[in-house]
């Protein structure tokens, strides 16, 4: 008769790549400083993201040509009649398979077609820009069948058009970042708050 190998505290510990096996009341105690830890990084984060907030604001011109599926329009026909814009910028890496486009825009494109849901119901619209080509842009849009309008702002000038980091191993490190603009009201121009979207 075979009996079941004893699996003990010690060989548990030693396997590499697992924590080790403790007590109740070590782990608490563990877990009581990460918690400590942690909630400093979360009002950290916060503070950041309110000095983000808090950046001066750049005015953009809203005849500003940007390219989609209906061609070159000016910027202020992104704002589709509602009174203000979001524009979330989507990192692009030239000739690089549908695989091969930044991983945390890509997660990030998928998760906003509810929010624009509720920015409709508020007089808000949301469009995504890149400074990927269009030719390029038109094919992903569609494979992966999002249903926010996409823009590409390649030939656009300054601030919505710069140039950020498209490679690879830059975007790993980049943030995406919204734009949230006011409607001019019939003005020619439109003012937008933007933050770095690379490193």
């Amino acid at each position: 008769m075979t009996s079941a190998p004893e699996h003990t505290t010690t060989a548990r510990t030693t396997e590499p790549g697992r924590p080790p096996v403790v007590d109740a009341a070590t782990w608490q105690a563990a877990r009581d400083e990460l918690l400590v830890r942690e909630k400093a990084h979360t009002r950290a984060g916060d503070a950041l993201t309110a000095e983000r907030r808090r950046l001066p604001m750049v005015e953009v011109d809203a005849a500003a040509q940007v390219v989609g599926a209906d061609g070159p329009v000016p910027l202020l026909d992104l704002f589709a009649g509602r009174d203000e814009l979001v524009v979330y910028r989507h990192m692009w890496h030239d000739g690089a398979p549908h695989q091969g486009q930044c991983e945390g825009c890509t997660v990030s494109a998928w998760s906003i077609d509810d929010a624009a849901v509720y920015l409709h119901a508020a007089g808000v619209s949301l469009a995504v820009v890149t400074t990927g080509p269009w030719d390029e842009v038109a094919p992903f849009v569609a494979f992966m069948g999002y249903a926010q309008p996409w823009y590409s702002v390649r030939d656009t000038p300054p601030p919505l058009g710069r140039t950020w980091a498209r490679s690879p191993a830059s975007c790993a490190t980049a943030a995406a970042s919204s734009s949230r603009t006011r409607s001019p009201a019939g003005a020619s121009r439109s003012r937008t708050r933007c933050s770095r979207c690379s490193t």
